[in-house]
């Protein structure tokens, strides 16, 4: 096979596994992103359920609060009857009285209200504050691992750019041209193989003609239908995948 196409077979595995890592190494901040985001959602419903259960304590402290009040005023009610003079004055005596116990009945039954339903705002916090402090962890956990694999990632490309570097030194500078620009045309992808007298990228068969060309390799050949180069890898003999090893049988039956 000729050394520039070698090379070109090389370049193209290697920009490849370039593209390959640069997806990824982008990825990565996008994923901590996404679960962050999700973080940040749970952390607001959190925050609600704390501010919701607030407020049904603070309500209920104040109705507790309140009961007192009105117990003070229907004493201090009670000691001005004793006083009153009149029917009509023992009556609005007894009618603000009424009121009075009326507001105590409301502000109990609120506070059995309040009650119940603290005692689920209570567990949805609970269980939102455990989940998060997991969720929390995870996260760290994803970012760590996310920071590892960037970094193995970047020495990777930072190896695969200098061999590409190195490669490119070696093409013959028409060859290279060539290669890039069908590369920057065809969505990276430069090379192909042929099998069985088939571009295996865009799936046109070769002319019978054209495909003996290739298997020869004396020349940089393209296929015609996508214009990639092309290149042939003849298939092995069975001796040769055996490693040998049928040789070693030989006059066991003699």
């Amino acid at each position: 096979m000729l050394l520039d196409l070698k090379l070109v077979i090389r370049l193209q595995e290697i920009d490849n596994r370039l593209a390959e890592l640069a997806r990824e190494i982008a990825s990565l901040p996008k994923h901590i992103a996404e679960i962050e985001k999700k973080l940040v959602a749970h952390e607001r419903k959190l925050g609600a359920d704390r501010a919701a259960l607030a407020a049904n304590q603070k309500e209920r402290k104040k109705c507790e609060t309140d009961i007192p009040v009105q117990d003070q005023k229907i004493s201090k009610l009670k000691d001005q009857m004793l006083s009153a003079k009149t029917n009509e004055q023992y009556g609005a005596f007894q009618k603000e009285i009424e009121f009075c116990q009326k507001e105590i009945r409301k502000l109990e039954d609120r506070i059995l209200e309040m009650m119940g339903e603290s005692e689920p705002l209570e567990k949805n916090v609970k269980a939102a504050e455990v989940a998060l402090k997991e969720e929390k962890a995870q996260v760290e956990g994803e970012k760590a691992l996310a920071r590892e694999r960037t970094a193995v990632d970047q020495k990777a490309s930072s190896g695969l750019g200098t061999e590409r570097a190195s490669i490119v030194k070696e093409i013959t500078p028409a060859t290279y041209q060539q290669y890039e620009r069908v590369r920057k045309g065809r969505k990276g992808v430069a090379v192909a193989e042929v099998v069985e007298g088939r571009c295996t990228v865009c799936y046109m068969v070769l002319r019978p003609q054209y495909f003996q060309d290739v298997k020869r390799t004396e020349t940089i050949l393209f296929c015609e239908s996508c214009q990639r180069i092309l290149y042939y890898n003849p298939p092995q003999a069975f001796d040769d995948l055996a490693g040998g090893e049928g040789g070693t049988g030989a006059g066991m039956g003699e």
